[in-house]
């Protein structure tokens, strides 16, 4: 049997507990809720309790006061005040063992992933392709695929799209029509991905996601932070990256069923990213791997504003529900409360939708469930405090604690190992050289049929002289005859040997 968390105490009366048992806590969840009205603490609560009974957490610290995890809570006169309305005796302070991530590499752990493993579908969304680009990026994933070509950068993809730009008559046969405007496009928003901090991001060492299930000495799971404060200013690579994980997650565990307790739990904060403008083949996607992910141990969480972010056929997979208050100023905020109310098993004691809009902070509606896999009851109830502070860590805490972490300098060195960026250069090079060899060869050949006619004419030229010489050599000795004959048959043997020289007397 799994382990009950507590996770708040009953508004109406503070002796009984709400639990969420762990072993449905592949089942997924929702935590919800206008700004300021508690679920960052509901979110610390629980990866606190997962990660007291040695449960792998991962979340993204979207303003970065999550921090605080790593750091052991003290009492306060608040706080005080809210155990003692609570009956909580005493709290048992103390800090998550936390490790700490960041795609920029400055806070944290660096993460990169390569570009053949995010896929054409997921970089398809980061670059905000149309149907028509997406389809002509993946037959260039299909023909680097095919050619052994590995794209492991971002200028490993660019020199993808030049080489394929350059030689697109010769792939039409087989790939279809690539035409130079969609080449072009997705040429230019991949240099506008760059400038957003995506060539940090595409690169080796690949992070390994079994990394990530990893545990401290005490047996507690590690809270894994994602620094996403500045990633936060790029909605797209931020949403793209957690669906890569998820995704990679699913290829990678094995199915185990339902075990006591989550292999992972992954909080998805400021979840209605990710399925903002996501094409509807990314949000099949997206539903699919929600749906099976629990056979392979991990629960998902869903932490948003308004439950109307997320598509239903999400949301009717989300069997852990805590709702913090909402606000029905317009009517379409009366339309997110009323969807919201509709989402919970009714409870005969109040009207949730009403409840929903009166809620205090640090309150919520919370439905879970029960030990038999059935969505109990809604409740209103209080959260309970954190065990850890309410400050974030100072810079100084965080670099000290990242230089103590088992996973300090493997991460940290990038390695550019030979890919297609590499090889497409190597083979222009190739054809250069080809090329000047060529060039030089015909200049050869053409020197030596300048050599030769060169050779040709002087050989005529010496012909003619030495023709001219003996013709001259010949005329001199013969009139030198016949000045000496001086006779008739010198005249005879003159005429007779050069009757054409000389004419009859």
């Amino acid at each position: 049997m799994g382990t009950p968390i507590v996770i708040a105490k009953k508004t109406e009366d503070t002796t009984q507990d709400i639990v969420l048992h762990s072993q449905l806590a592949n089942r997924h969840g929702l935590i919800a809720g206008a700004t300021g009205t508690g679920k960052t603490v509901t979110l610390k609560v629980l990866a606190e309790s997962f990660s007291r009974i040695g449960v792998p957490v991962f979340l993204a610290d979207a303003k970065g006061d999550v921090s605080s995890l790593a750091k052991a809570g003290e009492s306060n006169l608040k706080l005080d005040e809210r155990m003692k309305n609570l009956n909580i005796q005493s709290i048992p302070f103390e800090a998550s063992p936390v490790m700490f991530w960041d795609l920029f590499g400055k806070q944290g752990h660096p993460i990169r992933t390569t570009v053949s493993e995010i896929g054409p579908l997921l970089l398809a969304q980061m670059l905000n392709l149309n149907d028509t680009q997406e389809s002509v990026l993946s037959a260039v994933f299909r023909i680097a695929d095919d050619q052994g070509l590995l794209l492991i950068d971002i200028k490993d993809l660019k020199a993808m799209l030049s080489y394929v730009s350059e030689h697109a008559a010769d792939f039409k046969a087989e790939y279809g029509n690539l035409s130079p405007a969609s080449l072009g496009a997705i040429q230019r928003n991949l240099l506008a991905l760059a400038d957003q901090g995506g060539d940090q991001f595409f690169g080796e060492p690949a992070l390994d996601l079994m990394d990530f299930l990893q545990t401290d000495s005490q047996g507690h799971g590690n809270i894994n932070l994602l620094a996403a404060d500045k990633l936060m200013n790029t909605p797209k690579l931020y949403a793209t990256f957690l669906l890569w994980m998820l995704s990679e997650l699913f290829e990678q565990l094995p199915e185990v069923g339902d075990l006591d307790k989550p292999k992972l739990v992954f909080f998805f904060d400021e979840a209605h990213l990710l399925f903002d403008n996501a094409s509807p083949a990314l949000k099949e996607k997206i539903e699919q791997v929600v749906r099976l992910i629990r056979s392979k141990g991990v629960g998902i969480y869903f932490v948003t504003q308004n439950p109307l972010g997320l598509p239903e056929s999400v949301l009717g997979q989300l069997g852990n529900r805590i709702q913090h208050a909402l606000r029905a100023f317009t009517p379409k905020d009366q339309k997110a409360v009323k969807a919201a109310a509709d989402t919970f098993r009714a409870n005969p004691e109040f009207k949730v939708d009403q409840v929903i809009t009166e809620l205090a902070v640090g309150e919520a509606l919370i439905s879970c469930l029960d030990e038999k896999g059935i969505p109990q009851i809604v409740e209103r109830g209080w959260i309970m405090p954190p065990h850890s502070s309410f400050n974030p860590i100072s810079l100084d805490e965080r670099q000290a604690l990242m230089k103590q972490s088992i996973m300090a300098g493997i991460y940290e060195q990038s390695v550019d190992r030979e890919s297609a960026h590499e090889i497409l250069q190597n083979k222009v090079a190739e054809r250069q050289q080809q090329a000047q060899k060529a060039e030089l060869a015909k200049q050869q050949a053409r020197e030596q049929e300048r050599l030769a006619r060169e050779q040709h004419k002087e050989a005529e030229r010496a012909t003619k002289q030495r023709a001219k010489l003996i013709n001259d050599t010949v005329g001199t000795f013969a009139k030198t005859a016949a000045r000496s004959l001086g006779g008739s048959t010198g005249q005879k043997i003159v005429r007779g040997l050069l009757g054409s020289l000389f004419g009859r007397k």
